[in-house]
């Protein structure tokens, strides 16, 4: 035999089901607007990054051997990757986002291989006597990876990768006393002005 509920409890379960609903939608609603404008690339990162860059070239300018300028910059970026996963790290935490949400995981699995490929080309160029041509090949292939992990980001992120990349290019066909010079614009200038475009724009 149904049972008869009294009109005022189920007002009552009706109206606790209507605001669990609401609550939930906000709850979504709040997830996705972190989600969208969290670009899992920081900004204030980046400025680090192009300040340690420039500290870097100054140090390279007075190696007196291709050794010792080599491994200069390849202690910078070894400094520079730590800088951004700090950084990284501390932009999600502020987003209220997880370390390794979409927009990061997606981001670093497209930045890494052209970074690998860099640090295998390096070692292959440093061995052909090819010194001119390893600061093109890192300003490409970092601009390279910033395009990939930026196609999940906003556009802004993209765009610096394809300015490496011109600059990369150029840098090809240059002598090596212009290589200095050029991972300068690129490492430090084009970090230091898209730094602050991003830490502005989409914060941290």
């Amino acid at each position: 035999m149904a049972t008869v509920q009294p009109i005022q409890r189920v007002r009552a379960q009706a109206v606790s089901l209507h605001t669990h609903a609401v609550d939930n939608l906000r709850f979504i609603r709040e997830t996705m607007e972190r989600a969208g404008s969290f670009t899992a690339v920081p900004g204030w990162g980046g400025f680090a990054i192009g300040l340690s860059a420039l500290l870097a070239a100054a140090v390279a300018s007075r190696q007196a051997t291709i050794e010792g300028w080599l491994t200069t910059w390849l202690v910078e970026g070894v400094v520079a990757i730590a800088i951004g996963a700090l950084a990284m790290q501390r932009k999600a935490s502020v987003a209220q986002v997880p370390v390794l949400s979409g927009p990061a995981r997606r981001f670093v699995l497209s930045f890494a291989p052209p970074l690998l490929v860099g640090a295998l080309l390096t070692i292959v160029l440093y061995r052909a006597g090819l010194y001119a041509a390893i600061p093109g090949t890192w300003l490409v292939l970092y601009g390279t990876g910033i395009v990939t992990g930026g196609a999940f980001s906003v556009r802004v992120v993209p765009v610096m990768g394809l300015c490496f990349m011109a600059l990369g290019a150029v840098a090809l066909f240059c002598p090596l006393p212009w290589g200095t010079w050029f991972l300068i614009a690129g490492f430090g200038g084009l970090h230091l002005v898209f730094g602050l475009i991003i830490a502005r724009r989409f914060g941290g």
